[in-house]
């Protein structure tokens, strides 16, 4: 694998909601690496404005139930705000193996019921090979999966 550059998307989703993150280039001998991803409320001034999210390979993964034993879901995380413009925690967890051939999709909520939910996702594009993408690409479909 060679790496080519590094790339940061970023947007919102609605609350409750999923978006696709469209990565695919038609090739298959390129793919992603996730290595950071954050979150925040729309409203960083609110107490209540603590959000999660998933990021998954198949959109019917990116769900507000995280489920580390899935290879679909490869990323998670959470941003809590303590006091009015207060304190920011954010904690992430991302699965070292992971590797997008495809699309991405997030899910996001947060706790007032009625926000978007802002994200940033920084990702390292390489070079492989075909067989590589094609591995990938099983993984990401869990195929074989109960």
């Amino acid at each position: 694998m060679k790496k080519i550059g590094v790339y940061t998307v970023r947007g919102s989703v609605p609350d409750a909601g999923t978006k696709k993150i469209q990565l695919f280039d038609g090739k298959f001998d390129t793919a992603f690496r996730i290595i950071d991803f954050k979150i925040a409320g729309d409203t960083p001034s609110s107490s209540s404005s603590d959000a999660w999210a998933t990021l998954a390979t198949q959109f019917d993964q990116a769900t507000a139930k995280w489920n580390w034993a899935d290879v679909r879901q490869i990323a998670w995380t959470g941003s809590h705000v303590s006091t009015y413009g207060g304190a920011y925690a954010q904690d992430s967890i991302i699965d070292p193996d992971n590797l997008v051939v495809e699309d991405l999709f997030i899910y996001g909520n947060c706790n007032t019921g009625s926000e978007n939910v802002n994200y940033m996702i920084t990702m390292e594009k390489y070079d492989i090979t075909e067989y590589q993408g094609a591995l990938a690409m099983v993984r990401n479909k869990a195929q074989g999966a109960d």
